[in-house]
């Protein structure tokens, strides 16, 4: 009777383990961040991520300046790249983060022309955060993301 029993709680410990793991992608629940090392013309690029049942729910990609101003919120800086790129933070921020969580973590992410620069820098965080997501580890990722 007591193998019977040791063996069902190897069977039910066996069977859970995946959903310990995470989803596909072996995510653990919990917020995770990614942040750039160091500012790159006034600003910090981070990327943070939500994961629930094993799947990323959310995603927030940004940069902020030294007083904590975020980059989406600055109207003259997005006129003025709008003007001279064709695109604008609030525009590739948004179009990255949505690739993310989309694709869950398992599918390329398509570069936006204009945004070339954050885009190699979104490739850096996000395997930063992704891999952070996989351990579990909800400390601030620190990437260099220099070019």
């Amino acid at each position: 009777m007591k193998r019977i029993f040791t063996s069902g709680l190897i069977l039910l410990s066996l069977m859970a383990l995946p959903t310990a793991c995470g989803g596909k992608a072996g995510l653990q629940d919990g917020y995770y961040t990614a942040q750039a090392a160091q500012y790159s013309h006034g600003w910090k690029e981070y990327i943070t991520i939500m994961v629930k049942g094993g799947n990323i729910v959310s995603v927030e990609y940004n940069a902020e300046n030294p007083s904590g101003f975020i980059k989406s919120w600055d109207n003259s800086y997005m006129q003025a790249m709008l003007h001279s790129t064709g695109t604008y933070p609030n525009e590739y921020t948004r179009f990255y983060a949505s690739q993310l969580l989309e694709g869950q973590g398992e599918k390329g992410i398509d570069a936006l022309t204009g945004a070339s620069s954050s885009y190699g820098s979104f490739q850096k965080l996000s395997a930063a955060v992704l891999e952070q997501a996989r351990q579990g580890d909800s400390g601030i990722a620190i990437v260099d993301t220099s070019h």
